[in-house]
């Protein structure tokens, strides 16, 4: 081949691999530079959606809308954040981008849509809804079409939470009598009880790696945050204080675990290692301030361009022909 054509050719490879590397700079760049905490505060007169450095520091609202805006989900690429609403007279789903814009309505029903938690791969949405008449588990595209129910029982079912590789989503359920800790398939089979226990346990929350879950309970008599093995073994308590604690989210490194406490007379964001030690409040406000949730742009996967089935292939292989 002559020098022009080859020339040709790894310039036009080059082009393909500089366009997935701007596309990931694009993306990486609509997320927080550095970790964050998003959490539900009443520190301006409402409910609204704050985000705040993940050591406590500068915390800015988001939302500052007169409804009540709960519940932050982070996107797990960290650029947008779901969360629920009851600014157009009902609960319902909100999206919006990670520093607060393009506020917009997912789901658009007349009964009360809440708690949205993320699949990782961003694509889709679990959230309760008793828009069948309990509350049960769905499940609807990220931009909230083709929504399904994932549970049918005659209890309530709430709290979904997806497991980080995409292999279950937990929630907390009263069928057995009790709130209770279970887990499904995300496509709603196999759902089981992991927890089994007499008091409440409920607001489930898996470890980045899978292997834990760490949820509220009330089993030692005041509603502590436990932390159990994934299939319900070795549960033990972590915050072992007399004050109401509850709604933990893991750090993305599997460290640390955030979740709100009244300990101190007020309701604010506390975080403690896995193991119960060195608890910390980050908040520090007379507001409530509750409902963390973690993103860390340190851990987030490699997001790579996607090329339709066998494209990639045949693209490469076009190059490797051409350049020989």
């Amino acid at each position: 081949m002559q020098t022009s054509q080859k020339f040709a050719c790894v310039a036009l490879a080059c082009m393909i691999l500089l366009s997935g590397f701007i596309l990931l700079i694009n993306v990486r760049a609509q997320a927080p530079e550095h970790a964050q905490i998003a959490f539900t505060s009443k520190r301006d007169g409402n409910y609204e959606i704050y985000v705040m450095d993940a050591d406590g520091g500068n915390p800015r609202n988001l939302t500052n809308n007169p409804a009540y805006d709960l519940s932050p989900a982070w996107s797990p690429d960290g650029r947008r954040i779901a969360f629920y609403s009851n600014r157009d007279g009902n609960y319902e789903i909100y999206v919006m981008d990670a520093d607060g814009k393009d506020q917009r309505n997912l789901t658009n029903n007349p009964a009360i849509d809440a708690h949205p938690a993320w699949s990782p791969d961003c694509q889709r949405i679990a959230f309760m809804s008793d828009r069948d008449g309990n509350p049960e588990i769905y499940v609807m595209g990220a931009d909230g079409k083709n929504s399904r129910r994932l549970t049918n029982n005659s209890a309530y079912d709430f709290f979904p939470v997806w497991s980080p590789d995409d292999q279950k989503i937990a929630f907390d359920s009263n069928r057995d009598g009790n709130r209770e800790i279970y887990v499904m398939d995300p496509d709603g089979k196999n759902q089981r009880n992991v927890t089994n226990n007499p008091a409440w346990d409920w607001q489930a929350a898996w470890s980045s790696d899978c292997q834990r879950i760490a949820f509220e309970s009330n089993r030692n008599g005041d509603f502590e945050i436990y932390v159990m093995d994934a299939d319900g073994m070795n549960p033990s308590n972590i915050t072992n204080h007399p004050a109401n604690e509850g709604a933990s989210a893991w750090s993305p490194d599997g460290r640390r675990i955030a979740f709100h406490s009244d300990r101190d007379g007020n309701v604010e964001i506390y975080v403690i290692y896995a193991d119960g030690k060195n608890q910390k409040n980050l908040t520090n406000h007379p507001a409530y301030d509750s409902a963390p949730d973690w993103f860390d742009p340190a851990f987030v996967r490699v997001i790579t361009p996607v090329f339709p089935a066998g494209k990639l292939r045949s693209v490469w292989g076009w190059l490797k022909q051409n350049s020989e």
